[in-house]
């Protein structure tokens, strides 16, 4: 019977070793707690926009990128964070920009209409409108070298406007004429005219009388208009025989001779016999 404790002790020792390799049924183990990570907040935005998160424990910036739907990279650049950096609890991040808080529809911006700045108007320039009316001496239209300029005409010059209207007497010739016999009008303003001239009595045109011209600022035009002196024909009439009078002395005057023819007549039968 001296035995007995040494085998209650060596089973007491096997009851146990059991119990702490699990061989043996007993209590069950309990099992270390798992962390229990924090609710994510659904953030919302601020007076001023921004959407702000308050960092839970537990919390990680991978956490927080992957819930928020944003990468780590742009939470980093929004919260201006190094790769080292570490949130604590407490601290505040910005996730992003949105409207205000409460719901509020933010109002789109209304697009503008800038001012159509007015169209200027180009101010017209002015031309110059010179006009020779020569005496065609051989008549083809063409003036040539020794054919002047025909003095005792007129020269008008008028625009479709009818806020121009020129009329002159056209120029003698003048050897020292800068102009070679033209008149010219200046400081016109540029347009549509028509240009006339009408020529001395006792000639006839060998040109166009008129001539509709467009003048543009700048421009010096040059319009010639020709005459050739009309050939007059003199008819001769023969001057009519003096009428004379019926008097006696005519009368007696035929008598005689009508005597004498007679007495030739009778002197030259009786002469034959």
């Amino acid at each position: 019977m001296k035995k007995t404790p040494w085998i209650l002790a060596l089973v007491c020792a096997l009851v146990l070793s059991g119990l702490a390799l699990g061989l043996i049924p007993g209590a069950p183990a309990q099992a270390a707690p798992n962390p229990q990570l924090t609710n994510f907040p659904t953030p919302t935005p601020g007076s001023d926009g921004r959407i702000i998160y308050i960092v839970q424990p537990g919390d990680t910036l991978w956490r927080i990128a992957a819930v928020a739907g944003i990468s780590v990279a742009d939470l980093r650049d929004l919260n201006f964070l190094d790769p080292d950096d570490v949130v604590q609890p407490g601290q505040q991040l910005v996730l992003g920009l949105g409207g205000p808080a409460g719901g509020e529809a933010t109002q789109a911006p209304v697009a503008t209409q800038e001012p159509l700045e007015p169209t200027l108007t180009p101010i017209p320039g002015n031309g110059t409108l010179c006009v020779l009316l020569f005496e065609d001496i051989n008549g083809d239209s063409m003036r040539q070298e020794e054919e002047i300029s025909l003095a005792g005409g007129a020269i008008n010059i008028s625009n479709r406007e009818a806020t121009v209207s020129i009329t002159v007497d056209t120029p003698a010739h003048d050897p020292n004429s800068e102009t070679a016999d033209y008149y010219c009008e200046e400081g016109l303003q540029e347009g549509d005219y028509n240009v006339s001239v009408a020529i001395p009595e006792g000639y006839n045109p060998t040109t166009a009388l008129n001539s509709p011209v467009e003048l543009l600022a700048g421009d010096i035009t040059y319009l010639t208009f020709g005459a050739q002196a009309g050939s007059a024909v003199i008819e001769e009439t023969a001057p009519a025989p003096e009428s004379i009078g019926n008097t006696p002395l005519l009368g007696i005057v035929g008598l005689v001779l009508l005597l004498g023819g007679i007495g030739l007549g009778v002197y030259s039968v009786w002469f034959r016999k």
